[in-house]
């Protein structure tokens, strides 16, 4: 089998995680909840994440690491935090519904700035003219459809600019590119565990420079007398029981992750998408949307073929045991950017564990599909 779907989620994972997830599930019960030893794995299972996060993403303090059940979690936790009903929200032209979702739920009216797919100068000068008067700001590092890497830097500074709050989804970049939260400076970022953090699914961060406002109400282990939530992080969003193993999970694929090193990875990927580009383009039939900077290009590659069906191509593609996504990856304003919203695309993510003799083989068996 070839997996090529990373970005929904990382199936290949390191030993290490899946030797860590299971040694806690033997080992541990409920976190904060007793000071006999079974509770105090689990205790110390999750400062270990909150430490191992706070350390690799330069985040200055592990009790303002959240941990979510996913990416979604943790975005819906941020945006209730600083929604303002009938308020102005930016975001760009790619995100996921993750973030338009909360942020119509909210009652927010929402303004998009940057909708050509790789023009960074469009969206940043969009940006800068719809930054007046907005209450918060939400921007993807990276599209999940198109692999498209944002500005994040220059979007971060200019919402420092104008004084507007901003999240930052990083949902395709926590494990994979820089993201340095000293110098980023964002209010929230939001990441999922189980994505290019090598851990697995029914974990999540959210790193918290801003105020916070719960979303769910609960048992927290402590202050148990006062009704209202605690108002101290991380218990004043993690109410209920938490996942141990997956936070054990979590911390050691960001150890996997360091070791091998963040670049190197992040070169690996980009080296196996601009490969596949190459095998496939100069062919009418096909489609595919990559820029011409590799700066930003991340491990994604999507295509359409001219005369076959998306759902189709990933169909016959998985019936020669190749694994990709086809649709509209739940970022259907990202496709409308693109000019592909009636016809989807079909996605390759890629991952440190993917190689060249597999893009060499899933190439030659698309080619003969189509």
């Amino acid at each position: 089998m070839i997996y090529f779907d990373s970005a929904a989620t990382s199936f290949q994972k390191p030993p290490q995680v899946l030797k860590a997830y299971t040694e806690t599930l033997r080992s541990a019960a409920s976190p904060g909840r007793g000071a006999y030893r079974l509770a105090m794995r689990a205790a110390e299972a999750m400062l270990n994440a909150r430490e191992e996060a706070a350390a690799f993403f330069r985040f200055s303090d592990p009790e303002r690491v959240v941990l979510t059940m996913n990416a979604t979690h943790a975005l819906n936790l941020a945006i209730r935090s600083l929604a303002v009903p009938g308020a102005k929200a930016v975001i760009s032209g790619f995100e996921h519904n993750s973030v338009l979702r909360p942020l119509y739920a909210c009652g927010m009216e929402i303004t998009t700035a940057g909708r050509r797919l790789f023009d960074p100068e469009e969206l940043l000068g969009t940006l800068r003219s719809e930054l007046p008067g907005a209450a918060l700001a939400v921007f993807t590092h990276v599209s999940n459809a198109f692999g498209y890497i944002l500005p994040v830097r220059e979007i971060a500074s200019l919402c420092r600019e104008y004084g507007v709050p901003l999240i930052v989804d990083a949902s395709q970049s926590a494990g994979v590119l820089e993201l340095d939260c000293s110098t980023l400076q964002a209010d929230f970022v939001a990441m999922p565990g189980h994505k290019s953090l090598l851990g697995v699914p029914g974990s999540g961060l959210l790193l918290c420079r801003g105020e916070t406002k719960p979303l769910l109400f609960g048992g927290s282990g402590s202050d148990s007398i006062d009704r209202a939530m605690p108002a101290y992080l991380p218990e004043r969003l993690e109410a209920g029981t938490q996942n141990a193993p997956a936070a054990a999970a979590l911390a050691a694929g960001i150890r996997y992750i360091r070791r091998r090193g963040r670049d190197a990875i992040e070169a690996h990927e980009r080296e196996l998408c601009l490969h596949m580009a190459e095998l496939l383009g100069g062919r009418e039939e096909l489609q595919l949307f990559v820029s011409s900077d590799a700066a930003m290009q991340s491990g994604v590659l999507s295509f359409r073929c001219r005369s076959r069906d998306c759902e189709e191509i990933a169909r016959m593609l998985s019936q020669e045991e190749i694994c990709v996504r086809s649709g509209l990856h739940c970022a259907p304003l990202a496709h409308e950017c693109a000019g592909t919203l009636e016809t989807g695309t079909v996605r390759m993510s890629f991952s440190p564990f993917n190689t060249h003799a597999e893009i060499e083989k899933a190439a030659g068996k698309l080619i003969k599909i189509i």
